[in-house]
């Protein structure tokens, strides 16, 4: 029975779901910001599923998506979530993760986001989800679930400084998390973009066939869409840099850049100024 079916069956409204690959699924969220109406589903979650169990990459924006996508995934298979991997810990990728804890799903995620976890944001945002979570890991790491490996390799401090990138040598699938957006424009925040682009750089020397990013549809192009993040991300520091080295002002430096590759991107008009902003504070802060 398909997975639409199947959770329909059950009373429950699905998440659309798509298949990457012959163990792997994934679901897209919508190109937008979080609203009561979308309940938070603007980012990417995926699963794979092995002989023994099933793995869960990212967990949505809240415990009612998480709750909607155990059941998409009982409508794949009957097998239960084994492990959940945390990509990195901004709310839409995260707010989920009690779900799959109460169902017994153990949670990997990169040392570095304990700091996000004992953090006043954690205290005030994410108070009902402050578990102890464990295994936390440090280096490039190997799980093998029912025959699959997966690779693990941090490639923070980027878009967050817990970035987790998961590949599926076996099917060339690599699940980026936020280090790629598809088809629109990325959220850089406090990013640090140096690293971010170096991260991209050794994301792109893998052997990969499809992407499941953060945000967007999936990728079978997936060295062209890599470039697409990391060419606007070049192109920030680029154009901010010139602008901070100059002891321009920021407001004459963001209307005199052209901003024509880039413009036509969703979310363009909500994250751009923003992104140029921060990024020409960052470069500032480098240059010190």
């Amino acid at each position: 029975m398909l997975p639409t079916v199947w959770a329909q069956s059950q009373g429950v409204t699905p998440l659309p779901v798509l298949k990457v690959s012959p163990s792997s699924w994934y679901v897209e969220g919508q190109s937008a910001l979080g609203t009561a109406a979308n309940q938070n589903f603007i980012s990417n979650a995926a699963f794979v599923v092995t002989r023994e169990g099933v793995v869960v990459i990212d967990a949505l924006g809240s415990p009612a998506l998480a709750s909607r996508l155990l059941t998409t995934i009982k409508g794949v298979t009957p097998l239960p979530v084994t492990h959940v991997i945390v990509t990195h810990y901004h709310a839409d990728h995260i707010y989920g993760l009690q779900t799959f804890k109460a169902a017994g799903a153990k949670i990997i995620a990169h040392q570095a986001a304990k700091i996000y976890l004992n953090s006043d944001t954690a205290r005030l945002r994410l108070e009902a989800s402050r578990l102890d979570l464990a295994p936390w890991i440090d280096a490039q790491t190997h799980l093998t679930l029912g025959g699959t490996e997966f690779q693990l390799k941090p490639v923070g401090p980027s878009h967050t400084p817990e970035d987790l990138a998961v590949y599926l040598p076996k099917e060339r699938v690599l699940f980026a998390g936020d280090l790629v957006f598809r088809s629109r424009i990325p959220y850089v925040g406090q990013a640090d973009s140096r690293q971010w682009i170096l991260a991209l750089d050794k994301l792109l020397a893998f052997d990969t066939a499809v992407i499941v990013p953060g945000h967007g549809a999936l990728s079978m192009e997936a060295k062209k869409d890599m470039k697409l993040t990391r060419d606007y991300l070049v192109y920030l520091r680029t154009t901010m840099g010139a602008a901070t080295k100059n002891m321009e002002p920021f407001e004459e430096a963001y209307k005199s850049v052209d901003w024509t590759p880039f413009e036509h991107l969703p979310l363009f008009r909500v994250a751009n100024r923003m992104n140029a902003y921060n990024t020409y504070l960052l470069l500032e802060h480098e240059e010190q």
